[in-house]
């Protein structure tokens, strides 16, 4: 089993990630954000990976704690997928949530990118910041060294555009993390590391 467990201290925050890649869903998820609780808990849901996210804030900046989970949750990734050999790499999924479209592309290829081409005209949903949205998966980018690429190609609402974003991500990262049954033995990379 591809398991991980991280703990992050700092003076803004305390947080511990438990992940489970080969699990099938279930989660635990308390970061003090209700909507942020319910993006993560469709990350673990349709990534089909085991998530328990707790979080202590010491300055109630829920800036710090977006960043401080996408962190800490990125390290737990890189950690559990150890030397990669034998995953995918690649996923990608275009994910409807009505009237709202995204494109998630994900490169588990050890160099860092992040660009999220999303476009939301509310400050806030629910109690989540929409700006801090990019931040999450840039954050998440570095700590699992992977290129991240999300397009929103339509959408009105704020909420369905945002859980459209989680879900398309989601799917591209089971894909990108499963394996390719055929090169068990091989790191997906002429380099011969990632």
């Amino acid at each position: 089993m591809r398991q991980s467990v991280k703990i992050r201290k700092t003076q803004e925050t305390e947080i511990t990630v438990k992940l489970n890649i080969d699990g099938n869903g279930q989660h635990k998820i308390n970061t003090g954000i209700k909507f942020f609780n319910h993006m993560l808990e469709q990350l673990a849901h349709h990534a089909n990976f085991d998530i328990d996210i707790d979080v202590i804030s010491h300055d109630n900046d829920n800036h710090h704690i977006v960043e401080d989970v996408a962190i800490t949750l990125g390290s737990a990734l890189t950690e559990a997928l150890a030397d990669k050999k034998g995953i995918v790499r690649y996923g990608e999924k275009i994910l409807p949530m009505d009237e709202a479209l995204v494109l998630s592309v994900v490169d588990i290829s050890g160099r860092v990118f992040s660009k999220v081409d999303v476009c939301v005209k509310d400050e806030k949903t629910s109690d989540f910041e929409t700006v801090i949205l990019p931040h999450f998966f840039s954050s998440f980018a570095q700590a699992a060294l992977m290129t991240i690429h999300i397009k929103m190609l339509d959408g009105v609402d704020t909420h369905h555009i945002i859980e459209a974003v989680f879900k398309s991500f989601a799917r591209a990262l089971k894909i990108a993390v499963s394996f390719d049954e055929k090169n068990l033995d091989k790191i997906p990379s002429t380099k011969g590391v990632l």
